[in-house]
């Protein structure tokens, strides 16, 4: 009997030993797999079954989470939702999460390690913890100002700290309510499908996720790269590029549309934006040199995140002559995002050093005790500080005695740069009215922002629209709210 015994007794310990390592291969190897199975239902219920952690703005949370009673129990809830979607993305139980919602996601679920009371708590207890909040680097006064200021329009404002990088305001428009997209149930359906089809596309983020041709606003990358390249050695002395301005290569004249172009110097080409001055200068550049100025500002970077994915801003680096002149005024193959042009604006404000921008302060506990800190950061460096005085004061020159005189504001120091950017099959489009600019308090020793405005559509007939007349008022509801803070 004693054999039978132990050879029954060996084969439960194998029968044992395979249900163990059966377990091993399910529990370890196999579990990310099977969470990520869509039949799996578990991960989604976890995910809603505590409230998020909030997003806030100036300290206070523009996001809140409702117990519904359902299996999915907590749904996302938006506090002033048009004003902060651009900023916020939406957590939705049925089409899932986008900007913010989604860059912290681990933070808001309390999935993220680092809020956990010791390492690989999380692993080994399968639960997690309360949802930790998000503080951004928007101030309301800013993102209220863009938003009213674009009053539905189809556009977009960012606005930087030029010291810093932190990003103030950051409106797309129109906008939405992404509260409606939170559930499951066919409110939230009839939502997304209504929002999708609306030609307007309130939920595209016009801010970082849509480029468009900066047109004259880009002068600025032009002159950049002019000065630093010694094209120009003293930015008031005529250029000698005479007006008409033949293409190169080409029998096509480029216009201008405003007089006193003809052999102009540079500073008196930004002042009133003349497009065959800069033209001109583009191709004297040359190729290699406008597109290293190009990519210091940050045209051509596809990894630049916020910590949201920014769409890439375009500047070709294949071109014939012809293409350069008019890639250096902002068209041709020439885009940027609003975000990226403030960047330009910002890095002539900061004396030629131009910062990393980002959008989160800080993430925290539900305690509030800090979890991660984003420390400002160089981005890149476009050009010497010599450089950016000149342009600093061709920036203040425009608005004070040219094209840009609509965003002076009294008790500071404005620079601006107009643009109107034409588009669109032999462009037929509505052109778009740009306007870029940075702010100093006269009594203060650094700038206080440095923003960016593209309007898309304007109540003014295709002859009036500027960017000195559309765009730069709104640049400057922003400027005074950042200089009043």
């Amino acid at each position: 009997m004693i054999p039978h015994i132990r050879r029954a007794a060996a084969f439960c310990l194998l029968l044992f030993v395979a249900l163990l390592v059966n377990a091993v291969r399910i529990q370890v190897f196999e579990a990310p797999g099977l969470d990520d199975n869509p039949a799996n239902r578990r991960a989604t219920v976890a995910d809603f079954s505590q409230p998020r952690g909030n997003i806030l703005v100036d300290g206070k949370a523009v996001t809140g989470s409702k117990d519904t009673g359902q299996q999915l129990r907590y749904e996302r809830t938006y506090a002033q939702g048009p004003l902060y979607a651009s900023v916020t993305g939406y957590a939705s139980q049925t089409y899932g999460t986008t900007l913010i919602e989604n860059a912290e996601e681990e933070v808001l679920s309390g999935t993220d390690p680092m809020m956990a009371p010791l390492p690989f708590w999380n692993d080994v207890t399968r639960s997690r913890q309360p949802g930790g909040e998000v503080a951004t680097t928007i101030r309301a006064s800013l993102q209220r100002a863009a938003y009213e200021g674009l009053a539905g329009r189809r556009g977009a404002v960012a606005a930087l700290d030029p010291s810093t990088g932190r990003i103030l305001a950051l409106v797309s428009s129109p906008s939405y309510d992404p509260g409606q997209l939170s559930g499951t149930g066919p409110g939230a359906a009839a939502a997304w499908s209504r929002l999708n089809a609306e030609s307007a596309q309130p939920m595209l983020n016009r801010a970082i996720r849509q480029t468009y041709p900066p047109g004259s606003a880009f002068k600025i990358v032009t002159a950049a790269a002019a000065l630093e390249a010694r094209t120009v050695l003293d930015a008031d002395a005529p250029t000698g590029i005479a007006e008409p301005y033949v293409l190169p290569g080409t029998t096509t004249t480029l216009p201008n549309e405003t007089a006193g172009c003809d052999r102009a110097s540079l500073a008196y080409a930004i002042r009133w934006s003349c497009n065959t001055v800069l033209a001109g200068l583009g191709v004297k550049v040359g190729l290699a040199g406008m597109v290293e100025t190009a990519e210091k500002f940050g045209f051509n970077d596809s990894g630049l995140r916020i910590p949201s994915g920014v769409a890439t801003s375009h500047f070709d680096t294949t071109m014939r002559a012809d293409e350069l002149a008019l890639s250096s005024i902002g068209q041709f193959d020439t885009t940027a995002t609003p975000l990226q042009m403030a960047m330009v604006a910002s890095a002539v404000a900061a004396g030629g050093d131009l910062r990393h921008p980002y959008l989160v302060d800080r993430t925290m506990t539900s305690d509030g005790d800090t979890v991660s800190r984003t420390g400002d950061r160089a981005y890149e460096r476009p050009m010497s500080p010599a450089t950016a005085q000149q342009l600093r004061q061709m920036m203040i020159d425009s608005v004070t005695d040219g094209t840009g005189a609509s965003a002076a504001i009294e008790g500071a120091t404005v620079g601006g740069k107009t643009g109107t950017a034409q588009h669109g099959v032999g462009n037929s489009g509505t052109p778009y009215a740009w306007f870029i600019a940075w702010a100093q308090a006269d009594d203060a020793l650094r700038p206080a922002v440095a923003v960016a405005v593209v309007v898309e559509d304007t109540a003014d007939g295709r002859p009036d629209i500027s960017g000195g007349g559309d765009a730069a008022p709104i640049a400057r509801a922003v400027m005074e709210k950042a200089l009043e803070d």
